[in-house]
């Protein structure tokens, strides 16, 4: 069995933890109130409450997606973006250290940078970081921008191990299947399509712009993407460049509402995630970034969440955000869309249920804090 298959069966693992009721993969969460010297400890104590780092990535190759969404030039009230809807770079360089330390092999971080086939580095220098810091913080730290082919020779075609809502597969930048373990590194916000962006919704980044964009080929990719991929993924206007396999049913319904939560759940059976991680430190909320429409604020949470199933992650981080994970469509924050959380179970991807996660530290009730009704 090669690797691609691996995934596509992983994918399409039932949980029979949660079918028979007892509980799933556990859930840890943490409060830490800063980005400061602290946080490699309070993540270390998360990590253990797991089972420890070392079962998860001792001598393999850790792939971690992180959140870096928009144009850096586009900011809340002119805050830092990382305090508000971009991966931190301090709970990088902490996962990094924790990683090395716990004999992962090399740690490689990708994002699908906005608007550009070009180094992920460059794109976090225009966001003000400092590369050398991070390279630093531990041996062999790689990045990779996965907008395009980047320093892959092909595409990777994963298919979608339940099958699929939207899409029965994806073609992504190599590095989501040459990994033997993949991290979602995500922001708690909240999403103006979605309701809320966890670690799920944070893996829709991974389809490049180059195959998925709007000024992508239609038969071959685009490698120097300008766009973002509105019309394949949004709103169903084309299909991805031939490359890709187009979607299952021309036919159905265009809305973004309909679509995005069921490609999120698309691509987490593409590609599982072994370790979802929740940065509620300092976010905001009200949507996923400064160009959303309505009232944005810059809120403190003092959390961190983390588990080793994307979904009953998620669901206790909706939870901590003062949302029911079982909300139906019409009910914040999924006021408008479908929940992506219901899709996940429904596909068998893991629970949305409660009262079959156990939750490691802090509980959901002293963490919670209240995000709108959206």
């Amino acid at each position: 069995m090669n690797r691609r298959d691996f995934l596509a069966l992983a994918g399409s693992a039932p949980l029979l933890a949660a079918d028979n009721g007892a509980p799933t993969a556990p859930v840890a969460i943490a409060k830490c109130p800063t980005y400061g010297a602290d946080l490699t400890e309070v993540m270390d104590g998360m990590f253990d409450k797991l089972g420890g780092l070392g079962r998860i990535v001792r001598n393999k190759t850790v792939t971690v997606k992180v959140n870096l969404t928009g144009h850096p030039a586009l900011r809340l009230k002119g805050k830092a973006l990382a305090v508000t809807h971009y991966t931190h770079p301090a709970t990088m360089g902490s996962m990094a250290h924790l990683m090395h330390r716990a004999g992962a092999k090399r740690v490689r971080f990708v994002e699908s940078a906005w608007a550009t086939g070009g180094p992920l580095e460059e794109y976090m220098l225009d966001s003000g970081w400092n590369v050398r810091s991070l390279l630093s913080a531990a041996p062999n730290v790689e990045f990779e921008n996965t907008n395009a082919l980047g320093k892959g020779k092909a595409y990777s075609l994963l298919k979608v191990g339940h099958g699929g809502y939207i899409f029965p597969a994806f073609a992504l930048n190599h590095a989501y299947e040459d990994t033997d373990v993949l991290v979602s590194m995500a922001k708690m916000k909240n999403h103006a399509t979605c309701g809320i962006t966890l670690s799920m919704k944070n893996m829709f980044g991974t389809t490049p712009a180059a195959i998925y964009g709007d000024d992508a080929g239609e038969h071959e990719p685009n490698e120097t993407p300008t766009s973002g991929r509105g019309a394949v993924c949004h709103a169903g206007k084309r299909q991805p460049a031939a490359i890709a396999p187009a979607e299952k049913d021309p036919s159905s319904s265009r809305n973004a509402h309909y679509r995005m939560p069921r490609i999120t759940v698309d691509i987490v059976g593409a590609r599982p995630i072994d370790l979802a991680f929740i940065d509620g430190i300092e976010t905001m909320a009200g949507g996923e970034g400064p160009w959303v429409q309505g009232p944005l604020a810059h809120v403190t949470p003092g959390i961190l969440i983390a588990g080793t199933n994307p979904v009953t992650t998620d669901t206790v981080g909706a939870a901590v955000m003062g949302y029911d994970p079982r909300a139906p469509k019409g009910a914040a924050p999924f006021t408008k869309c479908d929940n992506t959380l219901l899709l996940a179970e429904a596909a068998r991807l893991g629970t949305a249920d409660l009262k079959k996660i156990e939750v490691a530290g802090v509980t959901i009730a002293d963490a919670l804090f209240r995000f709108p009704l959206v």
